[in-house]
């Protein structure tokens, strides 16, 4: 999972390098398949219940699961890319947002949130803690903030499958919420926040997820093992 980690991270970091203003959410996807070739890696994504990509590519107000297409990045936009790789069997999954250019200081000071709602997130990733300690890191974080958690999509655990037990919601009291954390444990963490509302609507396409209010969302997660002596990070370059 460590070698799987490394190539999601490389994928991040080819995709935010081609993520300009200008460029397609389609041509993003294209370097994304390009580090996968090179490093011999299978995408998880790429024909997940029928997912066309191997990067879901979501920018502004989508939320989550964007369908990379023709759709131009413009100036000022920001865009969520969360994309995973399989080597060996074993799978691993991250996501970030990344600014197209410049942007305007609320969005930036979304990004930071979200951003650090996950570092808050995995340093509570400990020996013995509660899997709610999580979650309501990210939730006083962001709230403390202005802004809103998304609710109705949530993080995983992750190994021989892409999506495995226990979920891992991003608020307090979500489903599983008193289970303790043990050393072996993997999980993929994954705070989705909302500069308004955190109700979300899904598109006509099956999978395209957006925020009602069509205010801005932003995404970032980590596959995050617990050994025992503390949280590891999989998916850092």
């Amino acid at each position: 999972m460590r070698r799987a980690g490394k190539v999601v991270a490389e994928m991040h970091e080819a995709c935010s390098m081609a993520a300009r203003p200008g460029a397609t959410t389609l041509e993003i996807d294209a370097v994304a398949r390009g580090v996968l070739e090179r490093r011999n890696a299978l995408s998880n994504f790429l024909g997940y219940h029928g997912f066309p990509a191997v990067i879901c590519a979501s920018p502004n107000e989508v939320i989550v699961h964007g369908i990379p297409d023709g759709r131009v990045l413009h100036e000022g936009d920001i865009l969520s890319i969360d994309c995973g790789a399989i080597i060996e069997g074993w799978h691993a999954d991250a996501a970030i947002t990344i600014p197209i250019g410049a942007i305007d200081e609320e969005s930036q000071r979304l990004i930071d949130v979200t951003r650090s709602s996950l570092e808050a997130a995995i340093a509570a990733m400990k020996v013995g803690a509660s899997l709610g300690r999580i979650g309501g890191a990210v939730e006083d974080l962001v709230e403390a903030a202005g802004f809103s958690v998304v609710r109705e999509y949530v993080g995983h655990g992750i190994g021989r499958a892409m999506h495995e037990d226990p979920e891992v919601p991003n608020f307090r009291n979500g489903s599983g919420h008193k289970l303790r954390l043990k050393p072996g444990i993997v999980l993929a963490i994954e705070p989705m926040v909302n500069t308004g509302s955190d109700e979300t609507q899904v598109l006509d396409d099956g999978w395209t997820v957006t925020t009602v209010d069509g205010g801005r969302s932003a995404h970032f997660e980590h596959t995050i093992a617990l050994t025992d002596n503390g949280p590891e990070v999989l998916t850092l370059p």
